[in-house]
C-alpha cells in the first residue's frame, strides 16, 4: 500500500485522530497501543496548545514525545517538560501584530506561552480562558517569548483574513489556521509542524521517506507534503485533500487507526 513500510507515524489530533466528538476510540487506541509494542512511535503532532493536549497524553506511546502549538513545542510527556521550543521574541511578534493590524483593521491578538494565555481585551476566545490570564494591550502582553499568537477577526472570512495577513507580514512569520472561524495562528519564522517533525525523525535516525502523516487542515500541509506518504481526511479542507498523497475515512469512522492497520497488518 505504500513504498516503504514506515519508521515513524505523525498524526494531527482534533478532525483527524480523535472524534468530533473528543475522544479517542477503543478501536484506535488499540492500534496506537499494537505500534507502540512493534516500536513504532506515533508522534501526535497538533495545532493545540499544551493545556488542551493533555487530555490525550495517555494515548502518547513509549517514545513520550508530543509535539504542540504547531511545531513551536516539543513535550515530555512523562517528565513534563520541554524537550525543544521555538518561540517568537517579543519584538518580533508585537511587530507582526502591528503589521496585520494596520493591513486589517479589526484585528485582536492573544498570546500562548508555556504558562497559559494572554488576550487583548478585545480579543473574544470561543473557549473558556484560564482564571488569572491577563488581558491588555498587546505590547504590554508580549513581553517574554511565546509559542504561538493567535489573531481573530470577528467580520472578515478564515481565507480573506488569511491573505491579507500573510501578505503584511510577509516572511517574518508563519500564519496558518486550524479552524473553520477567522482565527489565525502564527508562528515564528521556519516553525511548522514538518520543520520540527523533521527534527525528531532525524535524532531518530528516520528520512521522511519512511514516515506516513495525517492531517485535516491547512496548518497539516507542510507535514503532508514533508512526509513519504501522506492521508488527508475525506472531509479534509480542499487544500489538504489537494497536498496529501491519499484519502483516509474520517476521524470519525477511525481513519488513522483503519489505515495503520492495513499499513502494519494488524
Amino acid at each position: 500500500m505504500v513504498p516503504v513500510t514506515p519508521k515513524l507515524v505523525a498524526t494531527d489530533l482534533d478532525g483527524t485522530l480523535v472524534r468530533s466528538d473528543g475522544t479517542v476510540s477503543a478501536y484506535t487506541q488499540g492500534v496506537l497501543a499494537a505500534l507502540d509494542e512493534q516500536d513504532v512511535p506515533v508522534v501526535f503532532v497538533t495545532g493545540r496548545p499544551l493545556r488542551w493536549a493533555e487530555d490525550v497524553f495517555d494515548h502518547v506511546g513509549r517514545h513520550g514525545l508530543a509535539v504542540v502549538s504547531n511545531g513551536a513545542l516539543v513535550w515530555d510527556v512523562e517528565k513534563r517538560e520541554p524537550v525543544l521550543t521555538r518561540t517568537i521574541a517579543p519584538a518580533v511578534g508585537v511587530e507582526v501584530c502591528e503589521r496585520i493590524r494596520a493591513a486589517v483593521p479589526g484585528s485582536a491578538f492573544a498570546v500562548e506561552t508555556l504558562e497559559g494565555i494572554a488576550l487583548e481585551t478585545d480579543f473574544h476566545e470561543r473557549h473558556p480562558v484560564p482564571e488569572g490570564s491577563r488581558r491588555g494591550a498587546i505590547a504590554e502582553l508580549f513581553v517574554e517569548p511565546a509559542l504561538k499568537l493567535l489573531a481573530r477577526h470577528e467580520e472578515l472570512g478564515y481565507q480573506e483574513f488569511w491573505d491579507r495577513a500573510a501578505a503584511a507580514t510577509g516572511d517574518r512569520a508563519v500564519i496558518t489556521w486550524s479552524s473553520t472561524s477567522s482565527l489565525l495562528e502564527i508562528s515564528a519564522a521556519g516553525v511548522t509542524k514538518a520543520t520540527t517533525l523533521a527534527v525528531l525523525a532525524e535524532q531518530l535516525g528516520i528520512n521522511p521517506e519512511e514516515v506516513v502523516a495525517f492531517g485535516d487542515m491547512p496548518n497539516d500541509i507542510d507535514m503532508l507534503t514533508w512526509a513519504g506518504t501522506s492521508y488527508a481526511m475525506t472531509d479534509a479542507h480542499p487544500t489538504v485533500r489537494a497536498a496529501a498523497d491519499r484519502i483516509a475515512p474520517s476521524n470519525d469512522e477511525d481513519g488513522v487507526a483503519s489505515v495503520l492497520s492495513e499499513i502494519f497488518g494488524l
